[in-house]
């Protein structure tokens, strides 16, 4: 899967700005990654119409689709994520964090630990209908789920500025001096992967900074 093309394609046709792009895999395994676009916009419940009732407005469902990671390869997260960090630096996103993060399937395992791996692969367990907050074509999702839940996981995140809700918010520092007319930025990204932890039990947030200001900020009275 071509991760630029993919979102360019879904913006295209959802027709909405993105709020953030984040991709999850299991942590050591050679298998499938997540793909999840988080939109920003709203849709209306119903399309039934009252007059004078308000009816109420959910947000748009993350879009999600699944994709292989190379097989058989050392280097296979490594190329995955310069994949992401490509992606990223073309769409204009200020970094790329990355999160590391172990089993939580274990004894003594924290609620928010569990929680959060549950929701990186786009399971939302304290709402009524998983539906709600997903639209998605990824028929191993819940196998996934299950081997990081073994395995640990990684989980990328970057939001950008191209195609994205950034596009409008104003800088009041003066803004990023890498980007180009079109909020993103053109091909070769500087920015390299940095090597993961061995150590199955460990987390670590590890930061991908993309953009730049080059301008110097003077503080007011």
């Amino acid at each position: 899967m071509d991760i630029l093309e993919t979102v360019a394609d879904q913006s295209d046709a959802m027709k909405l700005p993105l709020y953030a792009v984040t991709v999850t895999a299991v942590a050591r395994e050679q298998a499938p990654a997540l793909l999840s676009l988080h939109w920003h916009g709203f849709f209306r419940q119903t399309p039934l119409r009252l007059p004078g009732v308000p009816l109420p407005a959910r947000p748009v469902p993350q879009s999600m689709a699944q994709f292989d990671v190379p097989a058989g390869r050392l280097d296979a997260f490594d190329e995955l994520e310069r994949s992401l960090l490509e992606a990223a630096w073309q769409l204009g996103a200020w970094d790329v964090e990355r999160l590391e993060r172990p089993a939580w399937w274990r004894l003594g395992a924290p609620a928010t630990e569990v929680s959060d791996g549950r929701r990186a692969f786009g399971y939302y367990e304290d709402d009524e209908q998983d539906g709600e907050h997903l639209v998605a074509d990824a028929p191993d999702r819940e196998e996934l789920m299950r081997l990081a839940a073994h395995r640990g996981y990684l989980r990328w995140l970057f939001r950008p500025r191209k195609r994205g809700i950034w596009a409008a918010v104003q800088e009041p520092q003066g803004g990023d001096d890498t980007l180009d007319d079109s909020g993103g930025r053109a091909l070769p990204c500087p920015v390299m992967p940095q090597p993961r932890q061995a150590d199955a039990a460990a987390r670590r947030t590890t930061v991908y900074r993309l953009g730049r200001s080059d301008r110097i900020v003077l503080g007011g009275s």
